[in-house]
């Protein structure tokens, strides 16, 4: 009798804890999304994870390009827009109450079709990958890149250029390092998601470019990592901002890069114009890295028809940038410092629905979960746990009881052994 007693005790504790979850999970709902190509294969496994843990919650994005999600978020016709590039001043005039979120990073390759350069490992300096896109080297056994590659077996062949054809945030990233590394391609081209190409052949999104990349040969295209390992294609060591070695493109590199840069991050509801990780120092430093972001509307009911859509929208957000995180080097991406993870969770207490805020959990990440403020500094634990122990020191359940009620609450699943 005493051990139905604890159990219900227990049980009781916890109804206010568990009741909620089972309630949220009757009600199906579907978040809308759209923009950059450059995070989709992030985000369609994050559809699917999420779906596992959450099967209520269904995400529908559609990789339409940067240029396409920033315009999506300013009509108010999606749940949240992503981007790889931050808005501009004008964009933001457009939608002042927008709030920008890094979801991951990435980097951008220069990825070739050499039939004669089977493999990876060709070495570019950024100023002859600015040339080949302006028309000014046109040969692969140009003088300049032999130079760097004596033991490669390159080509009298004409080099074939392929860029995107859309609104690309990728483009926007790839264009903003030749900007940095050529003054002749920031004289005559600029950057930004759309540019004036001087030459090459155009497709859109991130598998366009690596479409025409794939199918011609001796061509050479800017391609999302992801897309280049996922297609299994060729891609340059492409030299650092220090000019001190050719690096490739990984994990590693691309984190070197992004190393530092949590300090100098305005906050999410700041302006992100001008913000950048392209070209970074340091020998280990992959020089075409970003991040890419999730654009939100502070005011939420402006994209979202109900509150109960848009807690949701905000739990998935949060899920994104914390748990999430750990799917990232499945696919090639760099998971994000916890420093830009603190900095999103604190854009999320920001939303609010018709003035009623959506989010008041912790704002502070540690890398292994979220840690609320009196968590991280007192270690405090729940009260419902507290309540259980107390019960066992007044003596109101005994060792057996203790022992068969938590070991009832580990079969129910309510409490997980790791």
């Amino acid at each position: 009798m005493r051990t139905i007693t604890s159990l219900i005790l227990i049980a009781v504790l916890l109804t206010s804890v568990v009741s909620p979850l089972y309630v949220q999970a009757q009600t199906q709902y579907t978040i809308t999304g759209a923009g950059a190509t450059f995070p989709f294969p992030l985000l369609d496994l994050w559809r699917v994870k999420y779906g596992e843990v959450h099967p209520n919650i269904s995400l529908n994005y559609q990789s339409i390009g940067s240029g396409g999600g920033v315009k999506q978020h300013i009509e108010n016709t999606v749940n949240f827009g992503a981007s790889d590039a931050p808005l501009t001043p004008n964009e933001v005039q457009l939608a002042p109450d927008s709030l920008t979120i890094p979801e991951t990073i990435g980097g951008v390759t220069v990825a070739y079709n050499i039939p004669e350069v089977p493999k990876s490992g060709l070495k570019l300096t950024g100023t002859q990958v600015a040339d080949i896109f302006l028309g000014k080297i046109t040969r692969w056994n140009d003088p300049s890149i032999k130079a760097n590659n004596p033991t490669l077996n390159l080509p009298d062949k004409e080099i074939v250029t392929a860029h995107r054809s859309d609104g690309s945030g990728t483009t926007h990233v790839f264009t903003e390092y030749l900007t940095i590394v050529s003054p002749e391609w920031d004289e005559k081209v600029g950057f930004g998601k759309s540019v004036p190409w001087p030459v090459g052949l155009g497709a859109a999104g991130n598998e366009g470019v690596a479409g025409i990349v794939r199918s011609t040969q001796y061509s050479v295209g800017y391609v999302e990592l992801a897309y280049v390992f996922q297609n299994k294609m060729t891609y340059a060591s492409v030299q650092n901002g220090d000019k001190t070695a050719f690096v490739e493109p990984s994990l590693q590199t691309l984190s070197a890069a992004a190393a530092g840069a949590a300090a100098k991050l305005p906050a999410a509801h700041e302006s992100w114009s001008g913000v950048t990780i392209n070209n970074a120092p340091g020998k280990d430093s992959y020089p075409i890295t970003s991040f890419t972001y999730l654009l939100v509307h502070e005011k939420l009911e402006k994209a979202v028809k109900d509150k109960a859509q848009a807690k949701e929208v905000v739990n998935l957000i949060k899920w994104m940038i914390t748990d999430g995180q750990k799917h990232s080097p499945e696919l090639l991406y760099v998971p994000l410092p916890p420093e830009v993870t603190e900095l999103g969770l604190k854009g999320l207490a920001r939303i609010t629905y018709n003035g009623e805020k959506l989010y008041d959990g912790p704002t502070t990440y540690s890398g292994d979960g979220l840690l609320s403020t009196q968590a991280k500094q007192a270690k405090k634990i729940p009260d419902w746990v507290r309540n259980i122990f107390k019960f066992y020191g007044d003596g109101q359940i005994g060792d057996d009881d203790l022992i068969n009620g938590l070991q009832f609450l580990i079969k129910e699943g309510i409490i997980k052994l790791q």
